[in-house]
């Protein structure tokens, strides 16, 4: 008999459960996230369901952790501050490929250098003027190198990772490492993401092991991957990119472990996302563009999942147009007043100050606090400035803010991971309709009638009463999962030219919807069941079935789907190599110590996949795989001319995967 521990650390709570030989639950727990300090949650966590499943810490084979911080932190433009070396690439590339969208300002250096489609060297690379340039680059956390065609020739991103462990003691991503694809500036992109991440996993999984350590748990730790597999934790360190969609892809296999289900969506609900997959023959696929979250289209290998910035802590907008108003959720995340007053009561004598003021003020309901050292941020003057007026206590967003130029101050200290803003969230109306009550109700609803004091176009205030707001913001939240469902079948169906936005919110779709009959009569809604899951999923999802006419399911435990899925999958490396035909008869395989010409096909092929085959067990291995297999497929393309057939690319790809290793 075998004890498993699932551990999911998402925005707003952290989830454990133990397992029984992967088959049974016996024990499930929830504490709250700590952000300040994630060992917190994480040991809050593993003591409660340690305790509710009265064994023994020893008695624990294996950790698994799932987790949501990569991707809320992409979608919440987190993260530290990187660096870029950019070889061999055209000018406009930077822009075109929205890397310069996802620097944020941080700094670049353009230089000459790569290599061509053959893998044969373009132009040598200025070693001196990119050591100048590294030695300059005092506050960033960590470095990111691409160079063109570096999966034909790796040699120019090796050469700069030596050149920057040599002068600095800051990780480096390079981007051959993250993937074998072509499209370089892609690759840049991932590159720049991943070493932005680094420290923020780095952080989560050293946490983690020191909790683990403390409470005299000595089993491996693994981490979930963006495509439902497990790896190691120190692969994790290096390659956080790969843990994009962790928490997702870890719901989808907890999601098919709970109710066998073959073909329909998971819909997962958090504090920061909605992630919305396809189940299909009983497993997710995988995007074959790469996963995207946020705004960017990254090279990692992840489930084919679509994410929005839905969840239970989403801000709530006020919309001002027309004469009726309104209210929009997210994308952003706050911390939800009826946690922030759970946590600092005092937050009370502000509110109650507020609403006695007869001019309702553009921040009222808001509040900011301190949570992070700004050392080695390299931050503005400004931005300086305004967090000089921030403390580690709450206080009211107004009392903090002088211009509205300091708006971008405050999202920008956001976005690096030093303070949190607090205001209405749908978690707060849920407190006000009793779907909730963990926090603090009361905060909640002097919030949100302060939120309702707005004037709609008409001159009526929003909202007169709390529960009413409360309700209408629920329903937004509603609406909003629905039609973003809808989006995500329309981007599965193959008959429709229209975008999936365009053809989920039509006219005729949602008065099919509303099952319009007079005329014409029209009937429409989603053909597959849905798993609803996320703790706040019981809450929300019975009424989404019955806006869009399908199936709500809501399996037991589908508040811990994440950290049930963490100790259910499989360690998984997959690798891919190229070989190409440079001129007729010659065969080169594109290796990362640079490319090996062969005359004879046979030989290339077996040369290729025999250093395939090595490094997907190696890495397997590395990630504390046993009992491995490995599985092998080709993708030759040859083009006919002259009734003969000639060589023009092979693809080959290697899958190494096995249980992990546990401890007796």
């Amino acid at each position: 008999m075998a004890f498993f521990l699932g551990v999911d650390t998402g925005g707003t709570y952290t989830d454990a459960v133990i397992l029984r030989d992967e088959t049974e639950v016996i024990a499930s727990a929830k504490a709250l996230t700590t952000r300040h300090d994630l060992s917190f949650g994480i040991s809050e966590a593993i003591r409660n369901v340690i305790d509710k499943s009265s064994i023994k810490p020893k008695d624990i084979s294996l950790v698994s952790l799932s987790t949501t911080l990569a991707t809320n932190a992409l979608v919440e433009d987190q993260g530290g501050r990187v660096a870029l070396i950019f070889v061999g690439f055209r000018d406009g590339d930077l822009a075109k490929h929205s890397i310069n969208d996802a620097l944020r300002g941080d700094p670049v250096l353009q230089t000459k250098g790569g290599h061509n489609h053959a893998g044969d060297e373009k132009c040598r690379i200025n070693l001196e003027e990119i050591k100048e340039w590294i030695l300059q680059r005092d506050g960033v956390s960590a470095f990111a190198v691409a160079s063109q065609f570096a999966t034909r020739n790796a040699a120019h991103e090796l050469q700069i990772m030596e050149l920057i462990r040599n002068l600095t003691d800051k990780p480096v991503t390079a981007s051959h490492q993250l993937s074998s694809k072509l499209n370089g500036p892609r690759r840049a992109l991932t590159a720049v993401l991943n070493a932005r991440l680094i420290g923020i996993i780095d952080e989560l999984i050293g946490r983690c092991g020191a909790t683990l350590s403390n409470l005299k748990i000595n089993a491996p730790l693994m981490v979930v991957r963006g495509d439902g597999a497990l790896i190691s934790a120190s692969e994790a360190r290096k390659k956080p990119i790969e843990t994009i969609l962790s928490g997702p892809a870890a719901s989808i296999v907890g999601a098919k472990w709970m109710t066998n289900l073959n073909l329909g969506f998971v819909s997962d609900i958090g504090g920061t996302t909605t992630d919305v997959a396809l189940l299909k023959d009983g497993r997710p696929t995988l995007d074959a563009a790469g996963a995207c979250v946020g705004n960017f289209r990254t090279m990692v290998e992840a489930v084919a999942m679509r994410t929005t910035g839905l969840g239970g802590d989403s801000q709530v907008h006020f919309l001002s147009e027309g004469l009726k108003g309104g209210v929009h959720l997210g994308p952003k995340r706050l911390v939800p007043v009826s946690l922030l007053a759970h946590q600092e009561p005092h937050i009370h004598d502000i509110l109650d100050e507020q609403l006695r003021t007869a001019t309702p003020g553009e921040y009222d309901g808001k509040f900011i606090r301190l949570i992070s050292s700004p050392d080695d941020h390299g931050l503005q003057s400004r931005d300086l400035k305004v967090l000089s007026r921030i403390e580690k206590t709450a206080k009211s967003l107004r009392s903090v803010i002088q211009t509205r130029i300091e708006i971008k101050s405050i999202e920008r200290l956001v976005s690096r991971g030093l303070i949190q803003v607090a205001g209405v969230t749908p978690s707060d109306a849920s407190h006000i309709l009793k779907k909730m009550t963990a926090w603090d109700a009361a905060a909640a609803e002097k919030a949100i009638l302060l939120f309702g004091r707005r004037r709609k176009g008409s001159g009526d205030l929003l909202g007169e009463t709390a529960e009413g707001l409360s309700k209408m913001i629920i329903n937004q939240l509603q609406r909003q999962t629905a039609s973003f469902l809808l989006e995500s079948a329309f981007h599965e169906e193959e008959k429709f030219d229209d975008p999936a936005e365009e053809l989920a919110n039509n006219i005729i779709m949602v008065q099919g919807l509303r099952a319009h009959k007079n005329i014409v009569k029209i009937d429409t809604g989603l053909n597959l069941p849905v798993v609803g899951l996320g703790a706040s999923a019981s809450s929300y999802y019975p009424a989404v079935g019955d806006l869009l006419k399908c199936d709500m399911i809501l399996p037991q435990h589908s508040d811990v789907a994440n950290a049930i899925g963490a100790v259910v999958g499989r360690i998984s490396r997959r690798v891919q190599g190229s070989i190409t035909a440079p001129s007729e008869g010659q065969f080169r395989v594109h290796l990362p110590d640079g490319p090996k010409d062969f005359l004879n096909e046979a030989q290339a092929l077996d040369c290729l996949e025999s250093f395939l085959v090595e490094k997907a067990i190696d890495q397997a291995r590395d990630s504390g795989a046993a009992d491995i297999v490995t599985k092998v497929s080709w993708d030759i393309k040859k083009a006919k001319t002259e009734a003969r057939e000639m060589f023009v690319e092979a693809i080959l790809t290697v899958e190494a995967s096995g249980r992990p290793r546990i401890s007796h």
